[in-house]
């Protein structure tokens, strides 16, 4: 609930934000990917991948919680991708998500860089 008694809704707690660079689609992410509100990552990747891009960036500098359900979503990205498609997460030294991915090994099965320059030169 929020403070003004509504109940929250996924938007509430996530933004994701394309933008189409080049043959790059960047996906800037920020707020908190929890259950309630992890589908609505998982739809723009859907959307992003529609039209596969030469590569896929998910910029998650703005992210302060990685729940196990939004890791599900970055893999699901990396698998839905195919081979055309390559994948790159963003995830600063020492942030959230960072710190996330490296406890759980998954800082190289899913391209994981520290800036988005780096994601884009790829």
């Amino acid at each position: 609930m929020t403070t003004d008694g509504n109940r929250m809704r996924p938007q509430d707690l996530v933004r994701v934000t394309p933008e189409r660079t080049g043959d790059a689609v960047v996906l800037t992410v920020s707020g908190e990917i929890d259950l309630l509100s992890a589908s609505v990552l998982s739809n723009a990747i859907t959307e992003a991948l529609a039209d596969p891009p030469g590569l896929l960036v998910l910029d998650l500098s703005g992210v302060s919680f990685l729940a196990s359900i939004g890791i599900t979503a970055l893999l699901e990205a990396r698998h839905g991708a195919g081979h055309g498609t390559r994948v790159r997460v963003v995830a600063p030294e020492g942030s959230v998500v960072a710190r996330t991915l490296q406890l759980t090994g998954l800082r190289e099965a899913l391209g994981v860089t520290t800036t988005r320059d780096a994601a884009l030169a790829r």
